[in-house]
């Protein structure tokens, strides 16, 4: 090799050195940087995953930061339980009534001075706005951004609406006749009381909506300046200078205004009925156009298109139907969840659709082994497994729309093994995901949008249905189940040999299709139990379980009749050498007692088996369903 060719394949060996050198340096630089904006966009951002600091101006927020902000918040307070919301809203009215005690007192010990006498007024609203207590007034606007935007109905927000008002009525009712009858006021102030309760009342119905309209605007005009606020400091200023202008532009707030009007109600000075239609109702009509028409659509509409840019996974795309929209729940979804990638399904009649909504996929690999045995016994089945992350108390680590995206890619990741899982059995998989605060609810409306003919569920300790209890199970109650379901307590799941227990009834129908599939796909060997009240039933006992195991195609069952009475005892003593039971709803449904927590079958946790539990959709009324009436 010449000396040329060695120097010209040293210098080829450096220039590669430095090529590798400066593709280091340069893949650590742009690591660091990524670490950077990580660490930026965590600083930069909310729990809730609003901004925390302005885009443009770090002290500032535009129009769309101050909405996504305010999305973040009516997220947590639309999909709040009735009872969550009932509270905070009594706590809320009782707040008012030391703004009505603190302005009655000033204004009769200063002889109504127009100043003085409202230099307290806004106490109780600093207590509500800063405690985050729920106020009518105040939630003219957060719940109302989400109606505009369709991601919340109109009932959903109608809902609200209505348990706030009559929380804060509740509220100031109880504060009223405190003020009234514990003797808490001078004589002064108790004067000063009668007249601002009664003043109302004289005012023509025309000026108080009016008066009423400017407070609406005022205290929906704070809602949006708070949002836009950064420190506590600034939103005491703002609210103090905002409700200090209530009084001192003699205008009138609803909750205020019902308070001081129970209280001359109940000193007698005032009828019930000219109170409220004359002097509450025009406010309360007056308070909310105020502050859903002047500010709300006017802040609304002074945002741009890119306002939902990190309110919601999809954006815009996300939204409800315009039916849902206007009938909620009777029509589909009320609320849209944070992250839904279910995709809508055309109805097939000869498509057996199966539903399995999932808590942790590396846990519930049982719940679809089971789920994937009954559809391979179908023709044509399709098993769709949905992860349902339920939000713990209203928040989500990561709301920006990148941080999103990674909880959908994690979930679809975890999902990979339940979709080898399902075609093992060659079976039809498909999978989503779905982020919400109301994961009972979603199942439902995943199963409606699927057009599904069974759901299977796992019973397990704080899973789903725990998560549901904080919900609106009472709601779920007045419609009909989408679907026939099955909820599955698995322990060392076996279904080599089932136990049916049966006294006739749709929900036994469905058992008995479910052990049909099970023995066509595992072999199993069925036990068919009725139990009668006595020795005397016995013969009609075994009659009508010949006839009703040849009616459900269940001839080869073992049949087995009890006389002694006891359900729970006679289904403990049969399913001893058995593997798995099978059982039906009780009287008063299995989905409405699982998530209320009062199944009152004390089986469920005296048997060490696995147990399948059944439910099909029925014709009964709500108070059927509550009280057990067929």
């Amino acid at each position: 090799m010449s000396d040329f060719e060695s120097s010209e394949e040293a210098d080829s060996v450096a220039d590669a050195q430095a090529e590798a050198d400066a593709q280091a340096e340069a893949d650590a630089q742009a690591e660091a940087e990524a670490e950077v904006d990580a660490v930026r966009d965590a600083v930069e951002r909310s729990r809730s995953g609003a901004p925390a600091v302005g885009a443009v101006v770090r002290d500032r927020f535009s129009s769309d930061e101050v909405f996504q902000r305010i999305v973040a918040a009516a997220d947590e307070e639309i999909t709040s339980g009735n009872r969550e919301l009932l509270f905070s809203s009594i706590a809320a009215g009782l707040a008012i009534s030391i703004t009505v005690l603190l302005y009655s007192s000033l204004y009769g010990s200063t002889d109504g001075h127009p100043i003085l006498s409202a230099l307290l007024y806004p106490l109780g609203f600093i207590y509500i706005i800063i405690g985050g207590y729920q106020l009518y007034t105040e939630n003219t606007l957060p719940p109302v951004a989400l109606t505009l935007e369709r991601l919340a109905s109109v009932p959903a927000l109608l809902r609200h609406w209505l348990i706030v008002i009559i929380g804060n009525f509740i509220g100031g009712t109880i504060g009223a006749a405190v003020l009234a009858w514990g003797g808490v006021f001078s004589p002064e102030a108790a004067e000063a009381a009668v007249y601002l309760g009664t003043h109302g009342a004289e005012t023509a119905w025309l000026d108080l909506f009016f008066k009423a309209a400017f407070a609406g605007l005022i205290v929906a005009g704070v809602v949006w300046v708070s949002f836009a606020s950064r420190d506590t400091i600034s939103r005491l200023v703002v609210v103090y200078l905002a409700f200090l202008a209530i009084p001192l532009g003699n205008l009138f707030h609803v909750v205020t205004s019902f308070t001081e009007m129970a209280y001359v109600v109940f000193i007698g000075e005032l009828g019930l009925l000219p109170g409220l239609t004359g002097f509450v109702l025009p406010v309360l009509l007056g308070n909310t156009i105020g502050g859903v028409v002047l500010v709300t659509i006017v802040n609304y509409y002074q945002t741009s298109e890119e306002r939902l840019e990190s309110a919601r996974f999809g954006g815009a795309d996300s939204r409800l139907t315009p039916t849902e929209w206007l009938l909620g729940g009777i029509a589909g979804r009320s609320f849209v969840p944070l992250i839904d990638t279910v995709e809508e399904t055309a109805a097939d009649p000869d498509t057996f659709r199966i539903l399995v909504p999932i808590a942790n996929p590396r846990t519930e690999s049982a719940l679809v082994n089971f789920a994937s045995t009954l559809a391979s016994q179908k023709e044509s089945a399709v098993v769709h497994v949905v992860h349902i992350v339920q939000l713990p108390d209203q928040t989500i680590a990561g709301y920006s729309m990148n941080q999103r995206q990674q909880i959908i890619d994690e979930s679809d990741s975890q999902l990979e093994g339940i979709r080898e899982t399902v075609e093992s059995y060659n079976v039809e998989v498909e999978t989503s995901t779905v982020v919400t605060y109301r994961s009972f609810e979603e199942i439902f409306r995943t199963a409606e949008r699927k057009h599904t003919d069974l759901v299977v569920m796992n019973w397990a300790v704080n899973d789903l249905w725990d998560a549901a209890r904080a919900e609106r199970p009472l709601g779920e109650l007045t419609q009909q189940l989408p679907c026939d379901f099955l909820v599955l307590r698995e322990r060392d799941l076996d279904a080599s040999r089932i136990l049916l227990p049966t006294a006739g009834g749709p929900d036994s129908d469905l058992s008995a299709e479910v052990v049909k599939l099970l023995r066509s796909g595992t072999g199993s060997e069925i036990t068919l139990l009725h139990i009668v009240d006595g020795p005397d039933e016995r013969e009609a006992g075994e009659q009508f379980l010949q006839e009703w195991s040849a009616e459900h195609g269940l001839d080869d069952a073992t049949l087995a009749v009890d006389d002694s009475g006891d359900v729970e005892g006679a289904i403990c003593r049969a399913v001893d050498d058995q593997t798995m039971l099978v059982i039906g709803a009780t009287e008063r449904g299995l989905l409405s007692r699982l998530v209320s927590g009062s199944l009152h079958l004390d089986i469920i946790e005296k048997i060490d088996k696995s147990i399948v539990l059944a439910e099909r959709p029925t014709k009964r009324s709500l108070y059927e369903r509550l009280f057990g009436r067929r």
